[in-house]
């Protein structure tokens, strides 16, 4: 296998952060999640979409990440990079690798990630999970979609909460979103091994999809009726969240059964994608813990 650096595909361009000004609705950039703020799935068993544009390879790094794949049954790996003292810890937490590790120094995975990556001695390539039908991950009763979400540190923050929240699926189209590798791996801190994407090729219809095998499905947007904690939800239940500055498009809008916006009392009168989406997960539980 040869020793070449390993590459990232290359991603659309993220947005960074938005805030709205205190008191200034529709302020521009501001996301459509909060008050304020501006704003077809692999139908029966067919094989689902892959990433647009990723290798088939994915980028495991750092202790979380890889520690967490190797306890995953369903991960295969390739090629494992290990440090030394990573290995002596792996073994300390009883953590058996699938395949033998190849010894190196810190600096030979700096040079393959780059001096900025935090790895800590672990550096893993390995195949991308599977992709879950529509239909299967329907009968769960959290499931969370992101309609053109680019940024993979969002991203992997989003696959991070919603690890913890017990999200059964992250819905999302295979085009327009970073694939489940480096960067955004790294951000979900293991959480790739607890929350697999259910990739498909139009939302909308992925979405219509859902409702039939009766799935409720929530979009949050500025212009709901009602903040997300006073709508009534049950499982199962589907929440849809959008990209930053634009939010959910109008035909996602469309689809939904209903829309709610989340009020927030301070100043800022907006979030970042990943903060409202954790925020949202915790609603969601709560609502559906009282009905």
């Amino acid at each position: 296998m040869s020793d070449r650096p390993p590459r990232e595909p290359r991603r659309p361009g993220s947005r960074p952060p938005f805030t709205s000004r205190p008191g200034a609705p529709g302020a521009p950039g501001a996301p459509r999640w909060a008050k304020g703020g501006s704003g077809g799935g692999n139908k029966g068993g067919g094989k689902p979409p892959s990433w647009a544009g990723a290798d088939d390879v994915a980028l495991l790094y750092g202790w979380h990440t890889v520690a967490e794949a190797i306890g995953n049954p369903k991960r295969r790996f390739r090629r494992l990079r290990a440090t030394e003292n990573a290995i002596h810890r792996l073994a300390e937490e009883g953590l058996t690798p699938p395949i033998p590790p190849e010894i190196v120094r810190p600096g030979d995975i700096d040079k393959l990630l780059g001096a900025d990556a935090v790895h800590q001695g672990l550096l893993a390539e390995v195949d991308h999970l599977p992709s879950p039908r529509l239909k299967d991950i329907a009968k769960t009763d959290l499931v969370l979609v992101l309609d053109q979400i680019t940024d993979p540190h969002n991203v992997g923050a989003i696959v991070r909460s919603a690890a913890a929240f017990a999200v059964s699926a992250i819905v999302t189209t295979a085009r327009h979103s970073p694939a489940a590798t480096g960067v955004l791996a790294k951000s979900a801190s293991g959480g790739l091994e607890h929350v697999p994407f259910c990739l498909v090729t139009n939302l909308s219809r992925a979405l219509t999809e859902l409702k039939e095998n009766g799935m409720l499905v929530v979009g949050l947007d500025s212009e709901g009726p009602a903040d997300l904690e006073d709508t009534p939800m049950r499982a199962p239940l589907a929440l849809v969240l959008g990209a930053e500055g634009k939010g959910l498009r109008q035909l996602t809008r469309e689809t939904c059964d209903v829309l709610a916006r989340i009020d927030l009392p301070g100043a800022i009168k907006s979030l970042n994608v990943s903060n409202a989406a954790a925020l949202s997960l915790g609603m969601a539980r709560r609502v559906m813990k009282r009905g």
